[in-house]
């Protein structure tokens, strides 16, 4: 290494990347240079410049001895002044926790839990750090009497919960006998992607049963259980709050009537701002923490490698192509089974800035939420289904892969960065959209051409889609009226873009919500609510052939000396994601839980019929149902039997809905 010589001193450049202590501000130093004053060379030097110059120097380098004896107490204590420091942040913390408590327990509920997991897994993190290694020597024996009795213990395991699962299904289905049609749809989608596995016999069955299993779990507690339908819907309601505040920079820059009329200044900042949220969260290690644990938790369970593992896992937070830059050091030794596990992860699942858009047209975000969640077991299970892993994996056994972080130096610049990289990706959407609607429209136009000319009218693009789509649509747990439209929806999303596709589904939405009539005519305005939750987790992935050139060209970038075998895997890995969403899709069907609607007498008797809703057209076609009308006589027959009120709630609800009592 090269020496720089300075009095007697060697400074490496290694100590140099460190930073070198000016000498004037140590102790050592000061003396030194009095030293050097008190030389010959010293004395002809200031009899040049004076004396009075000597003295200033002396008064300034005593001046600043405190300042270099606190630099060097600070850095000695430093992980003293640390402790105390978040010792007393500690203190106020909890000072404010209690007094949140106190004053509004029910107001600090969210409060209460959010502290409750940062400290779980604080002192989850002490623990494992101070008493893990004497933990695990002590329960050893008990772990080593547990793998020599895994063999059968395994088996009885498995008995017991497809027992469990097969009692649960019968109790359940006989309540509502149409999820029976979501079960057998699911159960053929997992047998067509079997057929078209790569290697039958090299399948992991442990991966694909406990994907699955995470899958049906997760479905369970988010869809069925109080608890895991109130945290989603409060998560969905914050989530909804959080990205409220969009418009206080959208209206800024666009004003009040853009943000409020036009689509691209309504939606399309979201993107921006929660591109900006992430990447603040990515800088201060919040994300990569999230994708560790979740990561860890399905490496454990389904015994895939860490880095395939670790890409799928972070599919849920970001896009296709952000994803697998966590792993991009690790992308040119994986496998082609590791390849196309990581696209299947990507085409399953959207990114966190598009979900805010979603959320901003209607769609629910809770489901959004628990459908990205979701897809990651199943995609990791599924793409172990469709290509097996045949070859030696050269991160099979890793306990860990390191995660990169980001090349920001603080937290304004990586909020800028993240403002900055979503640019793109909102020019992309918009060009998208303009160009996809444009292309759908040409072709609906073509097709009604060419329709005319053989007598068939009104063919379109969405047409053909809701007749060769149906069954699948059908299958999935959609009523058959409702098939069509989601059918419908299923086409847009696979050949053009999911975006379109939500779009129309958050038309659907709001029809339905605003209480208009289901038909018009022949058209459907509305798809029931158990269709809408089917469509939601059907959509909910970015697995359409637009997205191909987007998955090649980011890991083609990344790794160009695979290019061949990234396009041998892509589009079964366009299948594969497809169909990870269906399943998904299937699940909620299973899941669902039809909303039971109130007392309509007091809802109809204490409407302000002015306006309608979907709560007001399901009263009044409760109403209609129990209107009779013989020889010019009404009468009524259930809960409207005998009351007053029967006659003017009628005449209300013709007034807004068609019925044969109405015109009698």
């Amino acid at each position: 290494a090269a020496l720089l010589e300075m009095d007697e001193n060697q400074i490496t450049l290694d100590s140099l990347e460190k930073g070198a202590d000016n000498p004037a501000f140590s102790s050592m130093g000061e003396e030194r240079l009095c030293e050097e004053c008190d030389g010959p060379y010293g004395e002809s030097k200031e009899e040049r410049k004076g004396e009075g110059k000597g003295k200033f120097s002396s008064c300034c380098r005593k001046a600043l001895q405190p300042a270099s004896k606190a630099k060097r107490f600070c850095k000695a204590h430093a992980k003293v002044f640390r402790r105390v420091i978040l010792g007393l942040l500690g203190v106020a913390y909890l000072c404010y926790f209690i007094a949140a408590c106190w004053l509004n327990f029910q107001r600090a509920l969210a409060l209460v839990v959010m502290t409750a997991v940062v400290v779980f897994f604080v002192c989850w993190s002490l623990f494992k750090k101070h008493c893990g290694a004497k933990v695990l020597l002590l329960l050893s024996p008990v772990w080593k009497c547990f793998q020599k009795s895994w063999p059968w213990l395994k088996w009885l395991l498995w008995v017991a919960l497809l027992g469990g699962l097969i009692t649960w299904l019968a109790l359940d289905t006989s309540r509502n006998p149409e999820q029976l049609i979501s079960l057998a749809g699911f159960c053929f989608l997992v047998l067509f992607l079997f057929a078209c596995s790569k290697h039958h016999g090299a399948v992991s069955w442990r991966a694909v049963f406990w994907g699955l299993g995470l899958e049906f779990l997760f479905g369970l507690f988010v869809l069925r259980t109080t608890p895991g339908i109130q945290a989603f819907q409060w998560l969905g309601d914050q989530i909804q709050f959080f990205l409220g505040y969009t418009t206080a920079g959208s209206s800024f820059v666009f004003g009040n009537t853009l943000i409020e009329e036009v689509f691209a200044f309504q939606a399309l900042p979201i993107v921006v701002f929660f591109s900006c949220v992430m990447s603040i969260l990515y800088y201060l290690g919040i994300m990569q923490w999230l994708i560790v644990k979740i990561s860890w938790l399905l490496q454990v369970s389904m015994g895939t490698t860490a880095t395939e593992t670790l890409s799928v896992a972070g599919n849920i937070f970001v896009g296709q192509t952000e994803a697998p830059l966590l792993i991009r050091p690790y992308l040119a030794d994986m496998t082609h089974s590791e390849i196309h596990a990581v696209m299947t992860g990507g085409f399953s699942t959207i990114a966190g800035s598009v979900m805010g858009a979603y959320i901003s047209f209607g769609i629910d975000a809770a489901s959004l939420i628990a459908a990205s969640v979701m897809a990651a077991p199943c995609a990791l299970a599924m793409s172990k289904l469709v290509y097996p892993e045949v070859e030696e994996s050269k991160f099979k056994g890793k306990a860990s892969v390191r995660l990169s972080r980001g090349e920001e130096q603080n937290i304004l610049e990586a909020a800028s960065n993240g403002a900055a990289a979503s640019v793109g990706l909102v020019a992309n959407i918009a060009a998208n959209l303009i160009a996809f609607l444009a292309v759908l429209e040409f072709i609906n136009a073509a097709l009604r051409w060419f329709g005319e000319m053989v007598d068939i009218e009104g063919l379109s693009f969405q047409v053909i889609c809701s007749y060769v789509l149906m069954p699948v649509a059908f299958l999935m747990g959609a009523d058959w009226a409702d098939s069509p439209l989601v059918a419908e929806l299923l086409g847009i999303k696979i050949f053009l873009n999911e975006f379109v596709a939500y779009q129309q589904l958050a038309t659907y939405k709001k029809n339905r919500l605003s209480g208009l009539e289901e038909w018009d005519g022949s058209q459907k305005q509305w798809i029931s609510e158990r269709a809408e939750s089917i469509a939601t987790f059907a959509l909910c992935g970015f697995a359409n052939f637009s997205s191909i050139g987007i998955m090649l060209g980011g890991l083609t970038s990344m790794v160009p000396h695979r290019k061949g075998d990234l396009a041998s895997v892509v589009l079964r890995a366009l299948l594969t994601g497809i169909c990870v969403s269906m399943l998904n899709a299937c699940l909620a069907g299973l899941l669902h839980v039809p909303t039971e609607v109130g007392d309509c007498v007091t809802f109809l008797s204490t409407a302000n019929f002015s306006s309608t809703s979907y709560t007001m057209y399901t009263c009044c076609k409760q109403l209609f149902a129990s209107s009779v009308l013989e020889n010019g006589t009404l009468s009524f027959t259930g809960a409207w039997a005998g009351l007053a009120e029967s006659v003017l709630c009628l005449t209300q609800c013709c007034g807004h809905y068609n019925h044969t009592v109405c015109v009698g």
